[in-house]
């Protein structure tokens, strides 16, 4: 992204405090950000957050940007790069949400409800946590479902949101951008339904199972997805979500899925940290 907007100057202290001056010129670049994910992210999505946490200075300078955007500014892109710059800032925020209480340790109930070292170990790190962006003060849940869910209407956002788990979709080793938003989204969702664990279907039985993601945010996709009279005898949120599919899909199981008869079932979410591992 090439907006032009306040450029940066950051240095780490010896304290390890991040100290931040700005003038006006330059330009906001996800070049740092792009660095950190091909570098620590592999092809399978999975995160080495303990070398990240060791090497943050990039990542913690896009954050510093992302705090230091002028809201004037960003009122001039095109919506599809609005989007990115939310997506892309979700999907940071969450790498620094990790690294920073990493190595995760299990704490109260969340020990028993949930894997060790997974990110719902960290207390609040959704709902309290918050992080300065564009002069305001946000969570996680607030980027999500205050300002992407709610001011744009792009489901496909469910296919790139990555909050840190193995049934997450893939965190995408490159920052989403405006121009090839649609075609990266795209390249997600069949990215993530051609893992088993995501989805699949058993023709045998009549059943095709669903990530959870689809049950939790169904509705999301009504707007762009739901047909007018195909998948009959599922409610509309299932209809728009199956039809969403059945459109990524390619060859018999797309047309299976909009003539077939069948029952829907969910998959039960993995909440693991999506952390590589370690030989």
């Amino acid at each position: 992204m090439g907006h032009s907007l306040v450029v940066f100057s950051v240095f780490l202290m010896s304290s390890g405090v991040l100290t931040v001056s700005s003038r006006a010129e330059g330009n906001l670049s996800f070049t740092g950000y792009g660095q950190v994910l091909a570098e620590y992210v592999n092809v399978e999505g999975e995160v080495d957050y303990r070398a990240l946490k060791d090497n943050s200075d990039r990542l913690d300078v896009f954050i510093t940007q992302l705090a230091l955007l002028p809201e004037s500014e960003y009122r001039t892109w095109s919506e599809n790069d609005r989007v990115a710059f939310w997506i892309n800032t979700y999907n940071a925020l969450t790498l620094k949400s990790v690294i920073d209480h990493y190595p995760i340790r299990a704490s109260g109930l969340r020990a028993v409800r949930y894997p060790a070292g997974s990110i719902r170990q960290i207390p609040g790190v959704w709902t309290r946590i918050t992080w300065p962006v564009m002069g305001r003060e946000l969570t996680l849940d607030q980027i999500e479902h205050e300002i992407l869910r709610q001011e744009f209407s792009v489901p496909g956002i469910h296919m790139a949101l990555v909050c840190a788990a193995v049934s997450c979709p893939f965190l995408r080793r490159e920052p989403y951008e405006g121009p090839r938003l649609e075609e990266q989204l795209r390249e997600q969702a069949a990215r993530f339904l051609g893992r088993s664990k995501n989805f699949f279907i058993d023709r045998e039985k009549g059943q095709v199972w669903l990530s959870s993601i689809f049950k939790w945010f169904g509705r999301d996709f009504e707007a762009s997805w739901l047909p007018a009279s195909a998948f009959t005898g599922h409610k509309a949120p299932e209809r728009a979500v199956l039809n969403y599919i059945s459109r990524i899909l390619d060859g018999s199981d797309g047309a299976w899925l909009r003539d077939g008869s069948y029952r829907v079932k969910y998959l039960e979410y993995d909440w693991s940290l999506n952390e590589q591992k370690r030989g």
